[in-house]
């Protein structure tokens, strides 16, 4: 009798390894397709990154080295099953609809983009070849899918919307100058047309009344209106600054945080490579995490999935960044409570 367990046992143990290791097996083999390499195309507005080396790092190297290295996790291997084209328009963005042409050119299987001006680009250079967002602001509002459930179409991918994010950083900025009752907001030009990037701006004033703050809004038409700006905000007595996600801006970083403290006036961004060119402190999506999301998608899509059938997801956890060399530059004191939530601090 004895016996007779110990075989049924042995049988059931056999079935169950042998079922695990069908399910699991798929999961470790789907990126190793022997004698199929997948060319993925990379259209960025950025420069590219370089590696990280003591206190000197790109940009934007917290997102592309978290998503090379999950690719490797799940056996994307870069030579081996897959060959990457990169195109980076090094911030002159009228250099994106050429590359993102050279792409559709060189039959790339998949176009990741890491930034809005690049999903325009990419989305006008084809229609077919799937485009997963690493990043993207409002992708309902700006056209790039037709719905976060139901993308349709040949793009998916991540988004982040300001209407949420925009009024915590006006909530932040408020308790690092607690006693600041004018706040400027710099706003852009949405390319290719003569509306303003609103980024929330209902939203956002509905927290400064409760706030008991004005917003000057400052509006960015031109690259040259950046002085204008800056001077306008100090003949209004701004005391403190909220500086939007948009294409103007993102290409004049280094010139707003010079003004930015030239004019001796705090401000906030959205990402922490603001905070790492000098500026005071950022809210934003998490670089990582953001990474992370995105393989899935180019993993799926790579594997046989369709854009049009993978929901764009909301990114959710998002990143507080402060320069406290900046600080002391600007005599502030940053409160300890945001030196505690803070996921990066620099001094």
């Amino acid at each position: 009798m004895r016996e007779d367990s110990t075989k049924r046992l042995s049988a059931v143990r056999l079935i169950v390894t042998f079922g695990i290791g069908l399910l699991v097996t798929p999961l470790v083999t789907t990126a190793q397709q022997p004698g199929h390499v997948s060319r993925i195309g990379v259209l960025s507005a950025f420069s590219p990154p370089a590696e990280p080396d003591g206190q000197q790092r790109s940009s934007i190297w917290d997102i592309w080295g978290p998503f090379w290295q999950g690719m490797r996790e799940l056996g994307w291997m870069e030579g081996q099953n897959i060959v990457v084209e990169y195109r980076w328009a090094e911030r002159r963005f009228a250099r994106l609809p050429a590359l993102a042409t050279e792409l559709v050119q060189r039959k790339v299987d998949i176009i990741l983009v890491g930034d809005g001006a690049a999903i325009v680009a990419a989305k006008k250079a084809t229609s077919t070849i799937p485009i997963v967002m690493m990043s993207s602001l409002d992708a309902v509002e700006q056209g790039f899918v037709a719905s976060l459930a139901h993308p349709g179409g040949n793009v998916t991918g991540l988004t982040t919307t300001n209407s949420d994010l925009n009024p915590k950083r006006l909530e932040l900025l408020k308790e690092t100058v607690p006693g600041s009752s004018r706040i400027a907001v710099l706003a852009c030009k949405i390319p290719g047309s003569d509306s303003l990037d609103g980024q929330g701006w209902e939203a956002m004033q509905v927290t400064a009344r409760a706030l008991g703050v004005q917003l000057q809004r400052l509006e960015v038409r031109e690259p040259d209106d950046y002085e204008r700006a800056f001077a306008a905000a100090v003949s209004e007595r701004a005391e403190a600054m909220v500086v939007f996600q948009c294409y103007f801006n993102v290409g004049n970083q280094q010139r707003i945080v010079d003004l930015a403290a030239k004019h001796r006036l705090p401000a906030i961004y959205y990402g922490r490579w603001w905070v790492q060119a000098g500026g005071l402190m950022s809210y934003g999506p998490s670089g990582p995490d953001m990474a992370r999301h995105a393989v899935t998608y180019v993993d799926k899509i790579l594997t046989g999935a369709k854009p049009a059938d993978l929901p764009v997801e909301q990114l959710m956890k998002f990143d507080l960044a402060i320069n406290l060399k900046t600080a002391q530059a600007l005599g502030l004191t940053i409160p300890p409570t945001l030196l505690f939530l803070a996921d990066e601090v620099m001094r």
